[in-house]
């Protein structure tokens, strides 16, 4: 356990050094702060003011949350591995069904293939710095599963609970690195990552959610526990990450950020990374059609 955790320059970056890989190790997280230009961050952000704003979103949605867990036995959330879909905050809607707020300070996220979907998410995803901290990390054929664009709007950006990324993105054995990108600066004020370091060494994740039902067809999922100790979240410390951050974490690394009661938004960009030699089991919630296979950087 610490209370701090170490953190890099990677505005000047050639890849992971041995100082880096302890540090993930050690920590089960990684901060490399500039990794990601000024530039890219903004392109992404107007980019996906772009697809937003042109959603139809009072139709083409469904709303997120990660406190109920409802829209895990929606298709739509549940086909959207292959697609670029739309979930609104719970509170962003009014008693007729229309937008309260403009459709980029409504939304929770929007996922799951940006990087394959969008030419310009796919060349700021694909970029070789992402590429050599996934190999660096350990990765022998990292592959990019999913992209998610997470906005944390101001007053209504909602809490994620404490969770590790395994449970949802599994494999075998457990290989999933998620590559969080600060597009705009991150603080404990408007909603940051916090962690909890140094609990990422059990063998294996608390919880795995898997879909249920025949492999063709979409009957919802479930989650089975392994261990239903609490996260010790007395532990936990802020990740805050100004803008063109890279906060990078294996998939038992557990994780949280609270709601966004400022008046600052706290737009990030997250890539879920697996290895190619692994296993992905057919029963994870995420999967892509035969035909639009999961493809590398």
């Amino acid at each position: 356990m610490t209370d701090k955790v170490e953190r890099f320059d990677a505005r000047v970056f050639s890849g992971i050094t041995p100082e880096m890989r302890a540090a993930f190790k050690r920590d089960g997280v990684l901060v490399l702060d500039g990794l990601i230009s000024h530039d890219d961050c903004d392109a992404l952000k107007t980019e996906m003011t772009r697809l937003a704003n042109a959603a139809e979103l009072e139709t083409n949605h469904a709303a997120f949350t990660t406190t109920e867990r409802a829209q895990d036995q929606d298709d739509y959330f549940l086909s959207s591995g292959g697609d670029i879909r739309f979930f609104l905050e719970e509170d962003a809607l009014d008693e007729d069904g229309r937008l309260k707020r403009a459709p980029i300070d409504s939304l929770n996220k929007v996922g799951h293939a940006l990087h394959d979907r969008n030419d310009v998410f796919n060349r700021i995803s694909r970029q070789d710095r992402l590429r050599n901290v996934a190999i660096g990390l350990g990765q022998a054929q990292p592959l990019l599963l999913q992209s998610m664009y997470i906005f944390k709007p101001p007053h209504i950006g909602g809490e994620v609970v404490c969770h590790q990324d395994a449970t949802y993105l599994w494999t075998d054995p457990q290989s999933v690195i998620g590559l969080w990108l600060a597009v705009e600066d991150a603080a404990i004020e408007n909603g940051c990552l916090w962690g909890i370091p140094g609990e990422h060494t059990e063998s294996t994740p608390k919880s795995r959610m898997r879909r249920v039902g025949p492999e063709s067809e979409v009957h919802g999922t479930e989650v089975i526990t392994f261990d239903d100790t609490p996260f010790p979240e007395d532990k936990k410390i802020p990740l805050e990450a100004p803008k063109g951050t890279l906060v990078a974490f294996g998939g038992q690394f557990p994780h949280l950020s609270g709601p966004n009661t400022s008046d600052k938004s706290r737009h990030a960009y997250a890539l879920h990374v697996i290895d190619g030699t692994c296993a992905y089991p057919a029963d994870n919630w995420l999967q892509r059609d035969k035909d639009d296979p999961i493809t590398g950087f």
